[in-house]
């Protein structure tokens, strides 16, 4: 990568993650390895954002309540992908592609979205630049945030060139 454009990545959650959590250590490990590769490409650093589960408010609005939540921590300029089974389907190389071109479109930071049990606000879902899917089974969200977290250390690794991803 030429050039001084750096694109942040974080990912924004619904609810808390136990530090002493298996899934933890996995997430801060690909994170980590992120932002040792992405460095020199212009990728990261990488963070995790989480905003309270108001599930246990209960209601209707307990799904806008935490869009908004979510809403907060979207920078102005940012690229919004938000994680939805009705999503998109990519290949790892797509989604290193996407992140490729949003740091040299100078978009500042990739924020990607997980909502709650009962998913994300569809208004919160269609203002994404990006709606991602793992497929169509439903994955429990803290191994969606681990898949995730692995599959954006893959894409650093696949725009610098390292064997680590084999397709």
């Amino acid at each position: 990568h030429r050039g001084t454009a750096m694109l942040r990545v974080r990912i924004c959650a619904v609810g808390r993650l136990n530090a002493r959590a298996p899934e933890a250590a996995l997430i801060d490990d690909y994170l980590s390895r992120l932002g040792q590769t992405g460095r020199a490409l212009g990728l990261g650093p990488a963070s995790v954002t989480e905003v309270e589960d108001r599930k246990a408010a209960g209601g209707p609005g307990a799904m806008a309540a935490e869009a908004a939540l979510l809403s907060r921590q979207i920078p102005d300029g940012a690229a919004v992908v938000a994680l939805d089974e009705r999503g998109r389907l990519l290949t790892s190389p797509d989604l290193a592609a996407q992140l490729g071109r949003w740091r040299d479109d100078a978009r500042g930071e990739a924020v990607f979205l997980i909502g709650g049990a009962d998913g994300l606000d569809p208004a919160l879902r269609d203002r994404a630049d990006l709606v991602l899917s793992f497929g169509k089974m439903v994955w429990p969200h803290m191994l969606a945030r681990v898949m995730l977290a692995e599959q954006l250390y893959r894409a650093a690794t696949i725009l610098a060139g390292s064997p680590y991803h084999r397709a």
